[in-house]
C-alpha cells in the first residue's frame, strides 16, 4: 500500500470513528447539552444523509476529477471544519449541525479508495482489497468505543473534538499531496447514473446493500450505548468496553468474509448465508433483549461480525460495472449501504420515542430489533433473485 492510499485507509478510519462515537459520548452530552437519545438519533441520522446524499456528485466528480482532489477537498472543510463546530456546541442542534458537516466530509474517502482499486488493480483482487479497506477502516469503531470514553472522562469531550478537527484537515492535507489519481483510458462511452440504473442485475443487489448495514451501523454507531445504560443502568466504561468488543467483531467480520470469498465458488450465497445469520442473532435479541448485559453484549457481537457484508455486496455489485461507469456505479451502491443507516436512525429514534415509557425500558429498543429483523427479511427475499458472481 502507497502512502496515498495509506492516508485514505486511515480518513477511512476517521469515517468509521466518527459515525460511531455518539454511542459513548451520549452520558456526556446528556449532561452536558441535554441531548436525549432522540437528539442524538437525528444527529447521528443526519451523518448518514449527508454522507448519503453527497455520493451521487462524488461520483461524477471522481470520474471527472480523480479521487484526489474529490477526497482532499471534503474532507478539509467538513470533517475538519465540523469538529471545530462540534467542539464548541452548546446545544443539541449544534451537535446536529456538525454531524451533517461530518458526513460531508467523510462521504468520499471510501469510495474514492474503491475508485482506485477499481481502476489500478486487477478485477479478481477488487473484493479482498475492499474488504481489507474496511476492515482497516473498522478500527475506527475501536477507538470509538472505550478509548473515547478515557479520552472524554480525561481530557473533556471538547479537547477530543479540537484533536480530531487536527487531525481530519492534516489527513485532508495529506491526501491533496500523497494521493496519485489513476491514468484512465481513452474513454468510448459517456458514464450516467441513468446508464448504472439501467444494469438490472443491480436491481436485486440494491435492497440488501439498503439494510445490511443499516442494522449494524444504527446499533453500533447509537443504540448500544443507550440500550446498555438503561435497561441494565451500565455505566460509561461499561458501554466503551461492550463497543469495543463490538468494533473487534466488525474489525474481524470483512477479512472473515474476504477469505470466504477465496474459498466458496459463488459470492451470492457467501453474502446470502452470512446475512441469514445476521438475521438469525437479530432474532436470538429480540427473543431474550433483557437476558443479562453480557448475554445482549454477546449478540451484538455477532450482528456486527455476521453484517459486516459490505464489502462484499459492493463486490457483487461492482462485478457488473464497466469501466466507465465505475466511479458512478459504486457510489449508487454506497448511496444505499449509507443511505439506509440515515433513514434507519431517522426511523428508529420515532420508534423509541413513540413507546409509552410505563411498557419498560426495553420495550424501545424490543421494537427497534424487531423493526430491523423485518427489513433485513424484505432485503434477503429480493436478493434470492440476484444474478451470482464467481469469486
Amino acid at each position: 500500500m502507497n502512502a496515498g492510499l495509506a492516508l485514505l485507509a486511515f480518513a477511512y478510519v476517521l469515517s468509521q470513528f466518527f459515525r460511531a462515537f455518539l454511542a459513548v459520548l451520549s452520558p456526556f452530552l446528556q449532561s452536558d447539552l441535554g441531548a436525549t437519545p432522540q437528539d442524538l438519533a437525528f444527529a447521528s441520522g443526519l451523518w448518514f444523509i449527508a454522507f448519503a446524499a453527497l455520493q451521487p456528485p462524488i461520483g461524477w466528480a471522481l470520474d471527472t476529477h480523480g479521487p484526489r482532489r474529490t477526497a482532499a477537498g471534503l474532507m478539509l472543510l467538513g470533517a475538519g471544519g465540523g469538529s471545530a463546530v462540534f467542539a464548541l456546541a452548546s446545544s443539541p442542534l449544534h451537535i446536529s449541525v456538525a454531524m451533517t458537516l461530518i458526513g460531508v466530509g467523510c462521504a468520499p474517502v471510501l469510495m474514492a479508495s474503491y475508485y482506485i482499486f477499481a481502476l489500478d488493480h486487477p478485477t479478481d483482487r477488487f473484493a479482498f482489497l475492499a474488504a481489507l479497506m474496511v476492515g482497516i477502516g473498522t478500527l475506527g469503531n475501536l477507538v470509538a468505543s472505550y478509548p473515547m470514553t478515557l479520552a472524554a472522562e480525561t481530557i473533556g469531550w471538547r479537547a477530543a473534538m479540537w484533536a480530531l478537527c487536527a487531525a481530519s484537515s492534516a489527513t485532508a492535507l495529506g491526501i491533496l499531496v500523497l494521493v496519485r489519481d489513476p491514468v484512465k483510458g481513452p474513454q468510448t462511452e459517456v458514464g450516467s447514473f441513468a446508464a448504472v440504473l439501467r444494469i438490472r442485475a443491480l436491481w436485486f443487489i440494491f435492497p440488501l446493500m439498503l439494510v445490511s448495514y443499516a442494522e449494524v451501523g444504527a446499533l453500533r454507531g447509537l443504540w448500544i450505548g443507550p440500550y446498555l445504560a438503561e435497561v441494565f443502568a451500565a455505566p460509561p466504561r461499561v458501554i466503551g468496553q461492550a463497543s469495543l468488543a463490538m468494533g473487534l467483531a466488525m474489525v474481524v467480520g470483512p477479512m472473515a468474509y474476504s477469505a470466504a470469498d477465496r474459498i466458496i465458488p459463488s459470492r451470492k450465497w457467501i453474502i446470502f448465508g452470512g446475512s441469514a445469520l445476521l438475521l438469525i442473532s437479530t432474532l436470538a435479541l429480540i427473543g431474550a433483549p433483557d437476558r443479562s448485559i453480557l448475554y445482549v453484549a454477546a449478540i451484538m457481537c455477532l450482528i456486527g461480525f455476521f453484517g459486516s457484508t459490505y464489502p462484499a455486496i459492493m463486490a457483487h455489485g461492482r462485478s457488473f460495472l464497466p469501466p466507465h461507469l465505475v466511479g458512478r456505479g459504486v457510489t449508487m451502491l454506497n448511496l444505499c449501504s449509507i443511505g439506509g443507516v440515515g433513514i434507519a436512525q431517522f426511523a428508529t429514534g420515532r420508534i423509541y420515542s413513540g413507546v409509552d415509557p410505563a411498557a419498560g425500558a426495553v420495550a424501545p429498543y424490543w421494537m427497534i430489533l424487531i423493526f430491523f429483523a423485518a427489513l433485513l427479511t424484505l432485503g434477503l427475499a429480493v436478493y434470492l433473485f440476484s444474478r451470482d458472481a464467481p469469486t
